[in-house]
């Protein structure tokens, strides 16, 4: 009998189908799966005894901020350890394409967080891929590129229209990334400059993407007062574009607007029911985690940050802010209203070294140690900070997350970065779901909710978003396929890591394969970085 570089013998093997488990065994040769089989079919030069384990495809993580984490540490491991072998990165803003003014103005970072610093050394997003590659990660990588990007490259930060002939620009920039194997064009409706682009603005460049099959993915522009309106965008740029469309992270954020979301599955389904591809995915935590600055409204930010932190000093301008930010309104999504109470508002993340005394502290517990209110003290940390202020907000009904977590159409993310309890990762507190989003699931909704199934959860992380990404050969076990392979134990996957205390690993995770490399073995790292760059359908090098 031949003898396979690894055989997986004896799991229930779930195979991305949805269908139930059954026993059997993998042969793995090379980077990919060679065969199925009965218990006892194969033997391997590795052999990996599965027993009592659930052997699955790797999972994909429809919307990660891995971006930099990822430089600084390749491993991944705060996502491999839960089974994540495809981080999808790019919400609204992707790693390119970059202008030179735009790297000359982040030369050390790229989204500017100064405790992770590196030198940009590429300007398409297809360089910024390899790039990652050539470093060395365990996971694979993909990304979208993001509208705030293309309107960054071709316009600023200004809040305008843009010409014709930069709206062409932005379409030949669209272009030249998904030939580069971008997997489609993602949008961040609710933060500036991205908030700055009508729709119109949008369909032109999503129809360029369309015709590459590319997919359109949206943080929509709205998710709490105005969530049915901006669905209602998602649609017409998907119908008018003809191209399929995901939701970033359904969600309904406020109380007043929890109910909405009955309205909003409603609309889905009825438009999967007429033949369109519309899907969302989600993470499993009733907190949202975004800036500091999303509570401060859309023209305070025009002309970007520098700008923004002198309207903040000047006092006219901070008065006119501080109204708004208390003031009802359709024009902009307003995160501070949203919380409901400062107690509601969590301040994870400081770059400057005097602010990070307020790490992890509520807003309230801040506003009161500096003897401020609190909406002069988020525009006094906004405007001494150095960075981006990482905040995390209570905004989400616990009921709406159960209720989409049983949705077939509902894939799974973490927002999140993948990060170790470790070195530099250790200067912010970060959103829990960046070190337990896929344990949470297969552990608290899959085993002890009983909300949907272990089989088709594992469809909806697997074989689900690989098609609607438009990947190959990745998302199933079949024979041919890359050997990302994960084994767990459904009885004891679990996740640890908590707002307060948010630096733990999750468990549960015995094996995990990447492209027929072992990462993880026996729950503990390999070191090993096998990661590749998995490429859209309109990668130019793709054979015909």
């Amino acid at each position: 009998m031949a003898k396979y570089d690894v055989v997986i013998h004896g799991g229930t093997i779930y195979d991305g189908s949805g269908s139930a488990g059954f026993p059997g065994d993998i042969a793995i040769d090379g980077q990919v799966i060679f065969a199925i089989g009965a218990p006892g079919a194969f033997e391997g030069e590795t052999e990996i005894d599965a027993t009592g384990l659930a052997v699955a495809p790797g999972f994909i993580n429809m919307l990660s901020w891995a971006v930099e984490s990822l430089i600084v540490d390749g491993r991944s491991q705060g996502d491999i350890r839960q089974g994540v072998t495809l981080e999808v990165v790019g919400e609204g803003f992707s790693m390119g394409p970059l202008s030179d003014k735009m790297k000359a103005e982040h030369p050390k970072g790229i989204l500017g967080d100064k405790n992770i610093e590196y030198d940009v050394e590429w300007s398409t997003l297809g360089e910024y891929l390899d790039f990652m590659v050539r470093k060395g990660i365990s996971c694979n990588i993909a990304s979208f590129v993001g509208s705030a990007t293309l309107r960054v490259y071709t316009i600023g930060y200004d809040d305008r229209p843009p010409t014709e002939a930069e709206l062409e620009k932005m379409c030949e920039l669209a272009e030249v990334a998904m030939r580069d194997g971008a997997v489609g064009l993602a949008t961040a409706l609710i933060y500036p400059p991205a908030s700055y682009a009508k729709t119109d603005e949008l369909i032109a460049i999503a129809k360029v993407v369309g015709a590459y099959n590319g997919m359109y993915i949206s943080h929509l522009r709205s998710e709490a007062d105005n969530f049915l309106e901006a669905l209602d965008e998602m649609l017409t740029i998907s119908r008018e574009a003809k191209i399929r469309a995901e939701i970033y992270h359904l969600k309904a954020a406020g109380r007043d607007n929890w109910s909405k979301m009955d309205e909003v599955i409603r609309i889905v389904e009825a438009a999967r029911a007429a033949g369109e591809e519309i899907t969302a995915d989600m993470y499993l935590y009733p907190a949202g985690g975004t800036g500091l600055e999303a509570c401060i409204p859309s023209w305070a930010h025009d002309g970007g940050t520098d700008a923004l932190r002198a309207r903040l000093r000047d006092p006219e301008s901070r008065e006119r802010i501080k109204t708004e930010m208390n003031t009802p309104s359709t024009t902009w999504e307003n995160m501070w209203l949203k919380a409901g109470t400062a107690d509601n508002i969590l301040l994870a993340e400081f770059t400057n070294p005097g602010l990070k005394q307020y790490m992890g502290k509520r807003l309230t517990e801040v506003a009161a140690l500096r003897g401020t209110s609190p909406e002069d003290t988020i525009m006094d940390l906004i405007a001494e900070d150095e960075g981006r202020v990482s905040t995390i907000y209570f905004m989400m009904s616990e009921d709406n997350i159960r209720k989409q977590v049983a949705l077939p159409w509902v894939s799974f993310c973490s927002d999140a970065e993948s990060s170790s309890p470790e070195g530099v990762f250790l200067k912010s507190n970060p959103h829990p779901r960046a070190y337990g989003n896929f344990a949470r699931l297969l552990g608290h909704y899959v085993r002890d909710e009983k909300l949907v199934s272990l089989e088709e959860a594992i469809r909806r992380l697997t074989s689900f978003p690989a098609h609607m990404l438009r990947i190959q050969k990745r998302g199933a076990l079949k024979a041919g396929h890359f050997a990302d392979v994960v084994v767990f134990d459904p009885a004891k996957v679990q996740d640890h890591a908590t707002f307060e205390e948010p630096h733990h690993f999750a468990t549960g995770m015995v094996h995990v394969f990447v492209n027929g490399t072992q990462v993880l073995k026996d729950g503990e790292h390999t070191g090993a970085l096998p990661g590749q760059v998995v490429r859209g359908p309109g990668w130019a090098g793709r054979s015909k």
